[in-house]
Parts: structure tokens; C-alpha cells; sequence
């Protein structure tokens, strides 16, 4: 359970798949953010986890955040920002 907010703690997701121990899932945390936020930047979005929220934080450039709680509604979020779908492999 989260001492700060008192709800109980997210099950992993399927990105944090083969990190056994804390470190683990903190490194493949740390790698997927690093990940999502070069996706993300030349939209002038940007993604964190910062932890003293619960979920992931996506902030514009003029600094309007809204919180999702996971990875699939990040994406939603993004493209509802975006208007479009935001397409990982384009240029």
C-alpha cells in the first residue's frame, strides 16, 4: 500500500515482465520512461512517474499535467492531446 495516499500498490505491467527484485523494476521503469519521453518530446509532451503521485504524470510544455493511471491510458491521453494517434515508427 502507498503510505503517502493509502491506495493500495498497482500490480506490475506487462512492460516490467522478467524484473524480479525492486531494482529491477526500478531500472526497467527508468528505461521505459526514458523511452516513452523521446517519443514524446518532439509533440511538447512529456511523461513522468515521479512517485509521490499515483500513475503517470504527462505534462504539456506550457505546464498543464494531467495524471492516467497506466501505460494504455497514457496513449489515450497522448492522442486525445494530440488529436491524431501518435505513431511510434513514423519519421
Amino acid at each position: 500500500m502507498c503510505n503517502a495516499c493509502g491506495f493500495p500498490a498497482r500490480p506490475g505491467v506487462w512492460t516490467e515482465a522478467g524484473a524480479e527484485t525492486a531494482m529491477d523494476k526500478m531500472r526497467a521503469q527508468l528505461m521505459q520512461g526514458a523511452v516513452i519521453n523521446r517519443l514524446l518530446r518532439p509533440h511538447g509532451l512529456v511523461a513522468s512517474d515521479g512517485g509521490t503521485v499515483p500513475g503517470i504524470q504527462l505534462s504539456t510544455m506550457t505546464g498543464a499535467t494531467t495524471i492516467v493511471d497506466d501505460l494504455p491510458m497514457l496513449w489515450e491521453e497522448v492522442e486525445r492531446q494530440l488529436g491524431h494517434p501518435l505513431d511510434p515508427l513514423a519519421d
